[in-house]
């Protein structure tokens, strides 16, 4: 089917998908209402216990009288509603305040359905509408009636507060521009549209620039000495020293466009994987949809594959700059100078001839699933880290949660870790044999000497092991859970959604995505540690405040000595010593977060979390003390600065526990909290 005919179909199926939903005539015998709802099927309303992001204050469809309204029900690994933010995006910018898009996050994995991982991926994507953490599926539940059934689904309400049509799947701009376009023109006419702002309070406002935002992918280069780190919410790639860390260069802009050109002139637009081929690196170039070269001799970018335009065709080849890719999420270098891509928009992975500079469709018919066979037959899902030797293309087949291989000589895939079954809900955390194994949308892959894979777990925030040969893969690093920030030994240390992994000489490079972070695992010592930059100062974006290190990784803890109070109305005390020549970013939110484990300490739900730029200090936290024994406990993340180098700040984070015994004998109703910072020292090595 042509795009041209895609469009027209589309757009017919916005219209007339639940005709019942239409006033009577819809579709073309009543012109005078013909993008009104009917009256007789009112948009359900939202919940009022389901969490709200970007948004100062919950959301009514009564308060969203008189403007057009897209809920867009989405998950946040789909590769599929990434693929329509930017046309969200184009509607807002064309609609204005005419418009009001809601994000219905509706999470497929568990990992997903947490308020904190959707805040950072609000941040992430760039979202600047309203989103609701609808893990509940309250919402999604409301609206299944009316066909809310897959991630992307669309539900357009009129400005009457009616369904007028229901539509699943990637929709492009120019058919929503007709219909969105033709509602708001039929109500403006009426005088019914309400273009008053709805009052919004970003993620991103309250959140400070970090010195890595959001990398996707890491590669280690032996023979050159360097680090290659996508810093993909920056749009650019890092090198650095592969010893000292040392930053050495900076690939691109940090503005998300396409332009090739000079290092310093580039632009890319969430870059992810790369690799290197002499003294030539392959960038994966996502939301692009194009594969970068660089060269690093004459530092210069150029685009080899890709039209800068999403593609939707499965089965192609032809000129590489002429054949229009899909979402690349991780290329990776074969024999005979053979570049795989994993071509995450289509469920396929590709490859180009660098020699003759020519792309073809590979691996996968395109059809979304868990199936392995020949490789024209084989369904993948979305497929976003690959590894290659000996023959094997190994790839994380992250929608499916599955690890899989791809033999080149034998033209056939096979599952080597997860599910074996056709389920793209068979997602977990256990380990052993494939079959019995369960990940949850693993994003990287990568091998070891001695011919064992090592696997980033990403939605488990785990690093593990993998025997290709056993098909049997081991938790070795991480936690789990809701994921951490925390260097260590095994038992210890924590990750936050690593989405990529590279292996050299003993040690595993890991890209902690949502850390903001490079890690360090060191396989003999089994420990690991967090890559710190000497010369942070050039990460920095146009003199933005940023945070370059700190205590964060080392998550440190400690326990005060006991105090003795009375009952009655008291307070927790804290206050934050830094030392001469350093001050409280004013910028960045400090935040503390307070629990008590017994029962003589009593924190109302409004003051158990602080969240203040620049606080003044004391901080007073408001209790209530009754007679007994309690364990109180409070979570700090402090950001601050250097005084005389404004832009340049680091941060602290604490967990302190304090014994407190509520007595008749007690004499005071305040619990003193002191926290003495102590900034890192910079050396040749990096951030002590």
């Amino acid at each position: 089917m042509n795009r041209t005919r895609v469009l027209l179909v589309v757009a017919i199926l916005l219209l007339v998908v639940f005709p019942a939903l239409a006033q009577e005539g819809t579709g073309g015998e009543d012109v005078d209402a013909p993008f009104a709802g009917d009256p007789r099927y009112p948009a359900p309303d939202f919940p009022a216990d389901v969490t709200w992001l970007n948004v100062a204050a919950p959301l009514t469809l009564n308060a969203l009288r008189g403007k057009a309204v897209l809920l867009d029900f989405w998950t946040y690994g789909c590769i599929n509603c990434i693929h329509m933010i930017p046309v969200l995006h184009r509607l807002e910018e064309k609609y204005g305040d005419a418009l009001a898009v809601i994000g219905v996050h509706s999470a497929k994995f568990e990992n997903e359905g947490q308020t904190d991982n959707i805040r950072q991926i609000v941040r992430r994507y760039g979202l600047e509408h309203p989103v609701i953490n609808d893990s509940g599926f309250t919402v999604w539940n409301a609206y299944r009636r009316y066909g809310v059934n897959a991630w992307p689904t669309f539900v357009l309400i009129d400005p009457r507060g009616n369904l007028f049509a229901v539509q699943a799947g990637e929709i492009p701009f120019e058919a929503f521009d007709r219909v969105i376009g033709g509602m708001i023109d039929y109500f403006d006419s009426l005088g019914e549209i309400n273009r008053e702002p709805i009052k919004l309070a970003p993620e991103a406002e309250t959140t400070p620039n970090t010195a890595l935002s959001f990398p996707g992918k890491v590669l280690a280069d032996t023979a050159g000495g360097r680090l290659f780190i996508a810093d993909s919410s920056h749009n650019r790639i890092v090198i650095a020293d592969l010893n000292t860390f040392e930053v050495l260069d900076v690939i691109g802009t940090g503005a998300n466009s396409l332009t090739d050109g000079a290092y310093d002139a580039a632009t890319f637009d969430k870059p992810q994987g790369m690799a290197l081929s002499g003294s030539t690196l392959y960038v994966a170039d996502t939301n692009n949809h194009v594969i970068r070269a660089v060269n690093l001799v004459d530092r210069s970018v150029s685009t080899v594959a890709g039209t800068g335009k999403q593609g939707y065709e499965r089965s192609v080849s032809g000129p590489a700059t002429a054949i229009p890719l899909s979402s690349p999420w991780d290329v990776e270098l074969g024999d005979n100078n053979i570049l795989y891509m994993a071509m995450a928009g289509t469920h396929q992975i590709w490859q180009m001839k660098l020699d003759e500079g020519t792309v073809q469709s590979l691996v996968g018919s395109g059809i979304e699933g868990l199936l392995d066979g020949a490789f024209a037959d084989a369904q993948l899902a979305q497929p976003s880290g690959l590894f290659y030797r000996d023959g094997v293309l190994y790839f994380a087949d992250s929608e499916s949660s599955s690890i899989r291989a791809a033999d080149v000589n034998s033209q056939t895939v096979s599952t080597l870790a997860g599910s074996v079954v056709n389920n793209l809900f068979a997602f977990g955390d256990e380990d052993g044999r494939v079959g019995i194994s369960r990940l949850q949308h693993p994003l990287a892959v990568t091998g070891g000497s001695d011919g064992r894979l090592y696997v980033a777990d990403t939605y488990n925030s785990r690093i593990k092991l993998l025997d290709p040969q056993q098909r049997e893969i081991k938790t070795l690093f991480g936690l789990g859970g809701a994921g951490g920030f925390r260097d260590g030994g095994a038992a210890e240390a924590q990750f936050d959604e690593p989405g990529g992994l590279d292996y050299a000489d003993g040690r595993l490079y890991v890209a902690d995505t949502n850390n903001h972070a490079i890690r360090v695992i060191d396989l003999a010592a089994n420990t690991v540690s967090t890559v710190t930059f000497p010369n942070p100062e050039a990460l920095q974006i146009g003199g933005q405040v940023t945070v370059v290190g700190g205590n964060a990784a080392q998550g440190e803890q400690i326990t005060l000595p006991e105090q003795t109070v009375k009952s009655g109305a008291g307070e927790i005390v804290l206050n934050i010593v830094l030392p001469e020549g350093y001050k409280l970013n004013a910028l960045a939110p400090f935040t503390a977060e307070w629990t008590a484990s017994g029962e003589a300490i009593t924190i109302d739900e409004a003051n158990r979390q602080q969240r203040i730029a620049a606080p003044e200090l004391p901080l007073r936290v408001p209790v209530t003390l009754t007679e007994g024994d309690d364990l109180l406990h409070g979570d700090l993340t402090i950001y601050y600065c250097e005084a005389v180098r404004q832009e340049l700040c680091f941060i602290d984070q604490v967990g302190i526990d304090v014994p407190v015994s509520v007595s008749p004998t007690g004499t005071a109703v305040e619990i003193h909290i002191e926290r003495t910072v102590t900034p890192p020292a910079l050396t040749a090595g990096g951030l002590e």
